[in-house]
């Protein structure tokens, strides 16, 4: 039997097994389009726009249905209902990390976000404990993001008013925020390692929202062995991991129990109070501790930054909005002090302003993946456990009955009548349930901080008519981002 009829019959076995696998495994899942062998769903598919082609497929197949991403079925959920029944009413069952062999690639399941079980679980909560202030030393969070608003401030005056691109500058605010919490101390803005750390953790953020990481999701053993954007997310992540090892060797030399200065030093105590107890399974290791802060970088720098620089896009697009939140800012807070949290209570439209521009731009569209801790029968259908979830958030920020004209940037979605902060159920950007984002309180803090800090001291001017300004998002990846824009601060 020569070569050739042996790689034919292989392919043919292997595209057998592939149809007889989908359809065995189709039969109780959710209904969904008909995949294709090996390849699956992706034909049907908008890899440049998948937020847009879940739309559409839950128009035909309702809001649970079934896609196919290479072989393996993913349960996509679509609207508020479904969402909250998943995450919040069965938060247990649907708590699990769907794969993102990418990330699984450079994690190796370390960490915080992309960790499962008991790791996870010990990770969260000591990042929760911690991010809300508990161990962290002399100064609370608040004042480490009051002391980086301010000099973000100063950044900005040197703009001297005349027209800049805001990315690196926002990007740096909230990454040397991470710096802050992670290492104890923060960077100038032209220090080569802040630049460096920058340089690196937006380059990753790029390439996981691109259609490349798809593809290498679809088939990462295959990928692993050709060049590509996947190799340079993995050098990446490694530069950045080094650099936090060299900082937890630095940490642990000087480390003094009694005065813990950061996370760093909040982790090693547990790692010595779990070695000295012999706990099992010990999961605050050092690989742990790289993992967990790099977890914080990568998720704690891009997404802040990118809402800031959304947000103030929105801003000078709705000059009448900037107007009445400058006003709020007189009133409440004067131009002689910084604005602390405190002061949100009594912002009411300053706060539904944030909670709108964070609607609006539909940060993580998709969210990231959960998967299912077990078989569970969900609306009638069973799903096996360690089945991939993806909730679409852009479903529930975009419900019509909840935010009339979600198309529309309208502050007044969190207001009631009488002008007054309304909650929402619908307001999930940092997801719901038992895997909502550990940095969300962190997140809040700082959108509040610098947003009212920057409308405190400066005047927004675009350098077109507000009118002509297009604030539709560019990527539809991982993450949504504003397209590149100019503008100017002018100071107050």
């Amino acid at each position: 039997m020569g070569p050739v009829v042996v790689l034919v019959l292989g392919l043919s076995c292997l595209l057998l097994f592939s149809i007889w696998r989908q359809n065995s495994g189709r039969r109780k899942l959710p209904p969904g389009p008909t995949p294709f062998p090996v390849i699956g769903n992706i034909p049907q598919v908008d890899i440049k726009d998948i937020t847009k082609s879940l739309t559409n497929l839950s128009k035909v197949y309702g809001p649970v249905f079934t896609l196919y991403f290479g072989m393996k079925p993913t349960v996509v959920l679509y609207g508020y209902e479904a969402v909250k029944e998943a995450l919040i009413d069965h938060g247990e069952e649907f708590s699990g990390r769907g794969r993102f062999p990418l990330i699984d690639k450079i994690n190796k399941g370390l960490g915080i976000i992309f960790s499962n079980g008991h790791r996870w679980k010990e990770m969260r909560r000591f990042s929760l404990m911690t991010l809300r202030n508990f161990g962290m030393g002399k100064r609370s969070i608040e004042e480490r993001v009051q002391e980086e608003a301010h000099c973000l401030v100063e950044e900005l005056r040197k703009t001297n008013g005349s027209p800049c691109d805001p990315t690196y500058i926002l990007g740096c605010a909230p990454c040397n925020v991470i710096c802050s919490v992670v290492f104890q101390n923060r960077f100038d803005y032209k220090d080569q390692n802040l630049l460096n750390l920058m340089e690196k953790l937006n380059e990753n953020a790029k390439i996981l929202s691109s259609p490349w990481t798809q593809i290498y999701n679809l088939f990462p053993g295959l990928i692993d062995y050709v060049p590509g954007s996947h190799k340079t997310a993995q050098d990446n992540a490694e530069y950045v991991k080094s650099y936090i090892l060299k900082k937890v060797n630095d940490h642990a030399e000087s480390l003094d129990v009694n005065n813990t200065r950061d996370l760093i030093d909040c982790f090693l105590i547990k790692m010595k109070q779990d070695q000295k107890n012999h706990k099992e399974p010990l999961e605050f290791t050092k690989e742990n501790l790289i993992a967990a802060a790099f977890d914080l970088f990568g998720a704690g720098t891009e997404t802040t930054s990118t809402t800031l620089r959304y947000g103030l896009l929105l801003l000078m697009k709705h000059p009448h909005v900037t107007a009445k939140v400058k006003e709020e800012i007189d009133r409440v807070i004067g131009r002689h002090r910084s604005p602390c949290m405190q002061d949100r209570s009594q912002m009411p439209y300053t706060d539904a302003v944030i909670h709108e521009i964070q609607r609006y731009i539909d940060l993580v569209p998709m969210n990231v993946p959960h998967a299912v801790t077990r078989d569970i029968k969900f609306r009638g259908y069973l799903i096996p456990k360690g089945t991939t979830i993806l909730t679409s958030l852009t479903s529930v920020l975009n419900d019509h009955k909840e935010f009339p004209n979600p198309e529309t940037f309208d502050p007044g979605h969190f207001l009631d009548k009488s002008g007054n902060f309304k909650k929402s159920d619908y307001f999930m950007p940092f997801s719901s349930g038992k895997r909502m984002c550990a940095g969300e309180g962190l997140a809040r803090m700082e959108l509040f901080l610098f947003l009212t800090t920057i409308l405190q001291n400066f005047n927004l001017k675009a350098l077109v008519d507000p009118q002509d300004l297009d604030t539709s998002a560019v990527v539809k990846g991982l993450l949504s981002v504003p397209p590149p824009y100019q503008l100017c601060f002018l100071p107050v």
